[in-house]
């Protein structure tokens, strides 16, 4: 069977609210929970089965499909869990961290980490 995709206007990110940079801000890596990696394996799974049954299945590729909602639907969830996850920190967050607490535990000692 030959799928027939039909060209629909892209959905836009929304550059002037923020998209790139929201985006940038959830694609950092994560401290994932085992409880959080296992719902994002089954939704996973669960948005690569329909996926392949939709375009095995659909003669015409429409964005206003009942099932491509319903993947879209597992898909926000999924990045709603990934989002929800605690952000690690970079390298170069860690190391102004570390001193950050360098310069404060000088100062609390009364020496000057400047000279």
């Amino acid at each position: 069977m030959k799928v027939k995709f039909l060209r629909e206007p892209p959905i836009k990110a929304g550059i002037e609210a923020g998209g790139n940079r929201r985006m940038a801000a959830e694609m950092r890596a994560r401290r994932i929970s085992p409880e959080a990696g296992r719902a994002l394996e089954i939704l996973g799974h669960a948005i690569e089965y329909l996926s392949d049954e939709y375009v095995e299945h659909a003669e015409e590729v429409r964005a206003a499909d009942p099932r491509v909602d319903a993947i879209q639907i597992l898909m926000r969830l999924n990045r709603e869990i990934y989002v929800a996850c605690p952000v690690v920190p970079g390298v170069g967050e860690r190391i102004m961290s570390f001193l950050r607490g360098y310069v404060l535990r000088a100062e609390r000692s009364g020496v000057n980490p400047a000279r």
